[in-house]
């Protein structure tokens, strides 16, 4: 391994959580080996392990850029990655509400939609 992939899966744990990283590595096939080598090398080897941007304004900008691109799939896991990250619900408004103004009310209406579901499936969880 890498130390891109190591510390790639180091980040990766440290903001998804261990239980989501350990299903998705079980799930892991030869098939999609190449294409989680690759993300967990570059989003999160490089992107996530930049201490560039914090970890906070850095799940803000993800999940801003999710909501935009009508990529919804994955922001419930953003959305609990902001346990880790530091990001608020407030902060996650925030960000959606520029996507409101910047993308479009219904990718925005969509993005919070699934971020109050979440959240309210988190609050259960504790």
């Amino acid at each position: 391994m890498s130390d891109r992939h190591t510390k790639g899966m180091t980040t990766r744990r440290e903001v998804l959580g261990e239980a989501h990283v350990t299903r998705a590595e079980a799930a892991k096939t030869a098939f999609d080996q190449p294409f989680q080598e690759m993300i967990t090398e570059g989003a999160w080897g490089t992107l996530w392990s930049n201490d560039t941007i914090p970890r906070r304004e850095r799940s803000m900008l993800t999940l801003a850029l999710l909501a935009a691109t009508g990529n919804f799939e994955e922001i419930p896991m953003h959305i609990r990655a902001t346990a880790n990250t530091g990001a608020t619900p407030d902060d996650v408004m925030q960000a959606f509400l520029h996507v409101a103004v910047y993308a479009g009310v219904p990718k925005a209406n969509h993005a919070i939609k699934l971020a109050k579901q979440t959240y309210a499936a988190m609050e259960g969880e504790t």
